[in-house]
């Protein structure tokens, strides 16, 4: 073959590729909205429950719904692998789940529904029409031109809407936090405390005292945050504001919470946590993504894809490299750390005075 046939060939297929991901970006949204929809409908819900496939007559009747809407649906999701389809009989197929299926059951281990249902939510959605604005430094950010106020203080005044934020962030909790007990349980060897600043409604801490008994948890958040944080056996509620105190503790616990803040609030936040530990033998968790620390890693496209998030619903937030991880932690007064990977989205970071 000619080079310039080579060249030619590779044009093509760049062009191909292209068209192909134009209409991604085009329809995106399409992917999410329908899982939404499969979510809403209870369509993993009812499959899960039958215990075996289920044709589309059966699924139809369980959720009450128009049969041939729902076949639309379910095709279109079955073409992107949220389901799949498996004989019944010799005349008749059913739909079963997947294991991407599996990951949108409601009360789940690893269920991811609830993330899904805060991001696809209208209140979430409608500050990225504003993002070209905020690059272009309008002043405002993209959440606060939407609702005319910033993320925490429109969760305060809407309760419906900081349950899905604390659902959201409990359903991501489990996942890291399984990944980082099994990956990482040396982290929390002679702790006899440990506060968990920012930890929503506990589920967090739940997990961690349920695998280390030995470890008395304080649960630390915003008052109108921990006044709906379930009691657990070990767990002590406390609500205030980190930016003026964090409960003593042996460690400060942060999962998924600096990244909210801009490096100047982040170095106030682990002052209090400094603050709040014993200097000799006290330390800092945080639990969070780390961008570019692995080229190769699979998830690293997630973490740059929650930095958008970031910039779109924070006023100042984002996610870190390894370098500017350091510089935080250096400002804030921790004269080392180290960070260790698990299985997850984010890795593990301990920081020390």
């Amino acid at each position: 073959m000619e080079r310039g046939d080579i060249k030619m060939r590779g044009k093509e297929e760049e062009d191909d590729k292209a068209e192909v991901d134009i209409w991604n970006y085009a329809f995106g949204y399409v992917k999410m909205a329908v899982v939404k929809c499969a979510i809403e409908l209870g369509i993993v819900d009812a499959i899960h429950n039958h215990a075996s496939p289920m044709t589309l007559s059966d699924l139809t009747t369980t959720l009450k719904c128009d049969s041939s809407r729902l076949y639309r649906i379910m095709r279109f999701l079955v073409h992107h692998q949220v389901f799949k389809e498996e004989p019944i009989t010799q005349d008749s197929v059913g739909f079963a789940l997947t294991p991407l299926s599996r990951r949108l059951i409601p009360h789940g281990e690893r269920s991811m529904a609830p993330l899904i249902l805060l991001e696809s939510s209208p209140v979430m959605l409608a500050p990225w029409h504003s993002l070209s604005a905020h690059v272009l430094d309008s002043g405002n950010t993209p959440f606060e031109i939407a609702h005319g106020k910033d993320l925490w203080s429109y969760a305060e005044l809407n309760p419906g809407h900081s349950k899905l934020i604390n659902d959201a962030m409990a359903c991501d909790a489990r996942v890291a936090v399984s990944a980082l007990i099994e990956g990482c349980p040396e982290v929390f060897d002679g702790l006899k405390s440990m506060v968990d600043v920012g930890g929503g409604n506990g589920t967090t801490l739940s997990m961690l005292v349920k695998t280390f008994p030995w470890i008395h948890g304080v649960n630390f958040d915003l008052p109108h945050v921990v006044a709906t944080a379930p009691k657990v056996d070990g767990i002590e509620h406390v609500g205030g504001d980190m930016f003026e105190c964090v409960p003593k503790a042996d460690a400060a616990f942060l999962m998924k919470l600096l990244h909210d803040w801009d490096d100047e609030d982040c170095i106030k936040i682990l002052k209090k946590c400094r603050e709040a530990i014993p200097q000799d033998k006290g330390k800092v968790i945080i639990v969070h993504s780390v961008i570019e620390e692995d080229k190769d890693d699979k998830l690293e496209f997630v973490r740059l894809m929650l930095d958008m998030v970031m910039m779109a619903h924070t006023s100042n937030g984002k996610e870190r490299t390894l370098k500017q991880w350091e510089y935080i932690l250096g400002e804030a007064g921790f004269t080392r750390f180290n960070v260790k990977r698990i299985r997850a989205l984010q890795s593990v970071i301990e920081a020390y005075v």
